[in-house]
């Protein structure tokens, strides 16, 4: 009764907004609204294996599926909370998207025999920035839903490039190779290993780890992000 009626004093002053809308949530609410909820643009592409990612990465390396859970588009809601837990320090978005993502995942039971979840890593001089690596709480949140084991050291990021926001998808690949690191290959040997990032742009990033990944015996790889822009 006394915990209830501080969050409701709290809520007179610091009212808990929707990331996406800014309207205020209501009880039963988490981070996004249910009309944003409802709302978000998923691309159901774990429903088609011949998918729009699937069709852009096909002859750029072996995987076994690609897919995003949600359309990133300028200004919209995906957009608005990638940037929320990068740049606003919502760490526990993140991990809620995570878990939006696994419910996802298992809805069209199409990755269930991955081995393996693995985040995309931050190079440990951003890590100490923004004080958490957000792929690896969206990997965690998946992990919470569909019960396989989350992988945050065996792949490194050793070189901390700029910031390749303007940058062409040839200058994006290009500034990623060399940067990233398996440290035991025999981890990802024979495994199934579902590497995981927030956001899809030109796909250089996702690329070259897999590749990485894939120099593994017998390694096997699926992605899955939160947003993709293509």
């Amino acid at each position: 009764m006394a915990r209830s009626i501080l969050n409701e004093f709290s809520e007179l002053f610091f009212p808990r907004l929707c990331v996406c809308c800014e309207n205020r949530l209501v009880t039963y609410e988490e981070h996004i609204c249910s009309s944003c909820l409802s709302d978000l643009p998923k691309t159901k592409h774990l429903a088609n294996p011949y998918n729009k990612l699937e069709d852009f990465f096909a002859g750029r390396f072996p995987f076994k599926r690609i897919a995003s859970f949600a359309f990133f588009i300028k200004e919209g809601s995906i957009q608005k909370i990638i940037h929320e837990f990068k740049y606003r320090d919502n760490p526990l978005l993140a991990s809620y998207m995570g878990n939006l993502c696994g419910k996802e995942i298992l809805k069209y039971n199409a990755l269930e025999d991955i081995d393996m979840i693995v985040p995309v890593p931050l190079h440990p001089k951003r890590l100490r920035k923004r004080g958490y690596n957000q792929s690896l709480l969206l990997a965690e949140g998946i992990s919470q839903l569909i019960k396989k084991p989350v992988n945050g050291g065996n792949l490194i990021r050793k070189i901390n490039n700029p910031s390749q926001t303007k940058n062409s998808r040839f200058e994006r690949w290009k500034n990623t190779k060399g940067i990233f690191e398996v440290i035991d290959k025999s981890i990802f040997e024979g495994r199934h290993i579902l590497l995981v990032d927030d956001v899809i742009t030109t796909g250089s990033t996702l690329e070259t780890c897999s590749k990485l990944i894939l120099e593994s015996e017998n390694a096997v790889i699926s992605i899955f992000t939160l947003g993709s822009a293509i």
